[in-house]
């Protein structure tokens, strides 16, 4: 080929480029996906050359949003693996842009995407890239497709929390310019997390990543290496630290006010949230306190202190055990959570120190079994500060009406829908209160500080009890707090500072009053006779069974140096309904009716069978109407106290042995027939739920099988009553020997066991909550 035909070759390739790249920019002009999806086709496997990754680029920028809800946009769908496997960062970040703006669509494309596994693959891996551009599109994907909960589902199981959580441990951190931001009233439940400007990355990351930590089940953070999971619970609680100071100092920006900072929309109730959920199953929160020195501080420290105490003072008598030289000292368990206070002798800056900082315990169902309930319940309020009523009281004992008052009346009369949240200004008003002789009360102290949790930890365990409350009460000179009253639990008052005297009375009944009874009106005037009067000062601890009316109040001139104020904390041991030597009973019959592998009541079954299921019905009932006059039955049962020396521990199951043998023996010789009939036919007419003490034996079983138990199914009492009064000669015969059955059968060692059992699943559930709140304060 000569120099002339070589040139003339040349020239026509040049102008055949060139107008197949004139006819390309044509075609991109229009809309028409096909064209884009055949353009992209062909040009991903090479986007190395430079054409065609400007191919790619424009094919790209032609996807707009409208687009992709349209049908005939989804072949494009299966090309986003490419486009985010991509080597080319530009290409990979538009991919997940993509991604990003198909999930938000609809519902339906959202699905779609999230159901691809090769899609989501590479999603996940750019969560990784070294590029922050590339970063900030696949975070922000992470979000768009966190708006439906499959997409968070498919998330979490290709592991993207860990991905987010391992890039966000090695990006810059937030700054300490940490503010609150609202675009509402200001409202407590409306405050949203904003970081100093440049940290768009940072805000981007921590929202995805709490939105997917607050859409996991406790099994499923598990699955996250702890390593990684402690590293990420340290920068969620150093950023809590600086949102709870913000709110308490400055309070939240509007968000019309100019301000050089990245808002998200992270609400301080979802970080509240996701610290709660990641330290629900920690194990580090609370230290274990060896069992001789709790015995020690509130029992004493002989040898048989604890037998004596559950012998002669438990659920029986008031028991002071004072501080000596020769005993252990209470300060001794209390120590860390008294450093905590910084006390230096100035009780107002002792009220700030204890209230600033503190979020509201919301309760918890005494029968629940999962905590997801729990958070599902307490959604949007999580994380706000201490609630009037809820948490804390500010009251004071009138002198001449013996009435009590409280200083807030407003927030206490029930009108306001929203509960009171405390601020600054109310701290200082607590201030002011106290001033005016008003007691400051303070729930929950075992969900505010380490060291008290793990107090109340032990003595549950020491009493074979689900949890162990705490409160503290600050009360001024010369004033009383609460007026006279009895208590649904066992209290141990542990005098911290200052001294305080106690009137305790001989209780009113012999029946131990049962935990959510209704306390008020109970007629006290009767229990004048019998009093017995305790100064306590600082280090003495106080019991005080339940049942037992008292009061306290302070005085001057006690000679402690104490200027006659008082700081004390109650433990209270509250005794659940299947703890109580009753619910003891009703698990023992159900497991052994349980051993009897009977088909459930609505089944096919035989006429003898019937009778059988209908008699453990009609003993549970039994039981319960002994209980409401037998002193025994109502009282705590122990046999699942843990933790606990060899010698004390033999004991204690020998004596609970024996008043496991007295419960039998009752509910042999005084389950009644006609008695059970009649009453149960009174509690139906009365429309009240026979069997509303034993609701929890529901939770033994999953609720499919539950259901069908006919003793627990409120729709088949009736049917029950009915069946009796036809079959009455024939049901009264059978009563018998189920009840002669059951009480010869029954075995103390096979009921240990499984008591044991069921105490796990209730302290499992207090655990998690308690853990969760802990971590909410940073308290010692």
């Amino acid at each position: 080929m000569g120099k002339h035909e070589f040139a003339e070759t040349r020239s026509k390739r040049k102008r055949k480029s060139k107008s197949s790249t004139s006819g390309l920019q044509v075609k991109l002009q229009c809309d028409d996906t096909n064209t884009i999806f055949a353009l992209l086709l062909a040009s991903l496997s090479e986007t190395h050359k430079s054409n065609s990754f400007s191919l790619v680029k424009k094919c790209l920028s032609k996807i707009r949003t409208s687009l992709l809800s349209e049908i005939h946009f989804r072949p494009i769908l299966a090309l986003l693996p490419s486009l985010l496997n991509s080597k080319r960062p530009e290409i990979a970040g538009r991919g997940a842009d993509i991604v990003g703006a198909a999930s938000l669509a609809s519902f339906e494309m959202n699905n779609e995407i999230a159901s691809d596994c090769e899609t989501l693959k590479g999603l996940i891996s750019l969560l990784g890239s070294s590029k922050r551009k590339v970063l900030f599109s696949a975070c922000n994907t992470v979000l768009d497709m966190s708006t439906t909960t499959f997409g968070q589902q498919q998330l979490l199981k290709f592991s993207a929390l860990e991905k987010l959580m391992f890039t966000f441990i090695q990006i810059p951190k937030f700054s300490n310019s940490v503010s609150l931001w609202s675009e509402g009233n200001g409202s407590v439940h409306c405050l949203k997390i904003g970081m100093g400007e440049h940290h768009e990355l940072s805000v981007a990351f921590l929202s995805a990543t709490i939105t997917l930590i607050n859409a996991c089940d406790a099994e499923q953070l598990q699955k996250v290496p702890v390593s990684l999971l402690e590293a990420f619970f340290t920068l969620l609680k150093e950023l809590w630290s600086k949102v709870s100071h913000q709110r308490a100092v400055k309070g939240a920006i509007k968000v019309n006010e100019d301000g050089h900072y990245c808002k998200s929309n992270i609400g301080v109730n979802n970080l509240a949230e996701a610290i709660f959920r990641v330290s629900i199953n920690s194990s580090s929160l609370t230290a274990a306190l060896p069992f001789e020195v709790v015995k020690g501080s509130l029992f004493g420290t002989s040898e048989s202190s604890f037998e004596d105490f559950i012998l002669n003072h438990w659920e029986f008598s008031p028991f002071r055990l004072k501080k000596t030289s020769n005993n252990l000292n209470v300060n001794y368990i209390f120590g860390p959570f008294i450093q905590s206070l910084g006390w230096t002798g100035n009780v107002p800056s002792l009220l700030s120190s204890i209230l600033q900082g503190l979020v509201s315990c919301f309760p918890i169902a005494s029968d629940e079994q999962d905590i997801l309930n729990f958070l599902s319940d307490v959604k949007g309020k999580l994380g706000c500060p201490i609630a009037y009523g809820q948490d804390i009281r500010v009251v004071k004992t009138e002198r001449h009406s013996r009435k009590e008052v409280h200083y807030f009346q407003r927030f206490n009369s029930g009108c306001t829908r929203e509960p009171h949240y405390f601020t600054i200004d109310d701290v200082l008003k607590c201030e002011q209160a106290y001033k005016e002789g008003y007691t400051v009360a303070l729930r929950g102290l075992e969900f505010r500080y380490q060291n008290i949790a793990a107090i109340a930890d032990k003595l549950a365990v020491m009493f074979g009890q689900p949890s162990v409350g705490a409160n503290l009460y600050l009360t001024p000179p010369n004033s009383q707090g609460l007026m006279r009253h009895f208590d649904d639990h066992c209290v141990f008052v542990c005098q911290i500072f200052g001294s305080k005297q106690w009137t305790v009375f001989s209780q009113s009944s012999q029946l131990l009053p049962r935990l959510y009874d209704d306390l008020h009106g109970s007629d006290l005037n009767s229990t004048m006779a019998g009093s017995r009067e305790f100064l306590l000062r600082e280090g003495d601890v106080l019991y005080i069974p339940r049942g037992f009316p008292h009061e306290a109040y302070t005085k001057s001139g006690c000679d402690d140096f104490s200027s006659g104020f008082s700081l004390h904390l109650t433990l209270s041991v509250e005794v659940e309904p299947p703890f109580e030597w009753e619910g003891v009973a009703h698990f023992a019959l159900h497991c052994w009716s349980e051993n009897k592998e009977r088909p459930c009541y609505d089944d096919c079954i035989s006429w003898s069978q019937k009778l059988d299921l209908v008699c453990v019905s009609l003993l549970h009932f039994a039981i319960k109407i002994i209980s409401d006059t037998d002193p025994t039955f109502r009282k705590a049962c122990l046999v699942a106290a843990d933790s606990l020396p060899p010698h004390v521990y033999n004991w204690l199951a020998h004596n609970q042995k024996s008043i496991f043998c007295h419960v039998i023996d009752k509910i042999h010789t005084e389950s009644r027939f006609l008695e059970v009939l009649n009453s149960l036919e009174v509690a139906i007419k009365k429309n009240e739920d026979p069997y509303q003490r034993i609701r929890w034996l529901w939770f033994l079983h999953p609720k499919t099988e539950s259901s069908k138990r006919h003793y627990l199914n409120e729709s088949m009492i009736e049917d029950l009553l009915s069946f009796c009064a036809r079959h009455r000669d024939e049901v009264e015969v059978a009563f018998l020997g189920v009840k002669s059955k059951f009480c010869s059968e029954v075995v103390y060692e096979n009921i240990v066991a499984g008591f044991a059992m069921l105490l796990q699943k209730y302290r499992k559930i207090r655990k998690q909550y308690g853990n969760g709140m802990i971590s909410l304060h940073d308290k010692c």
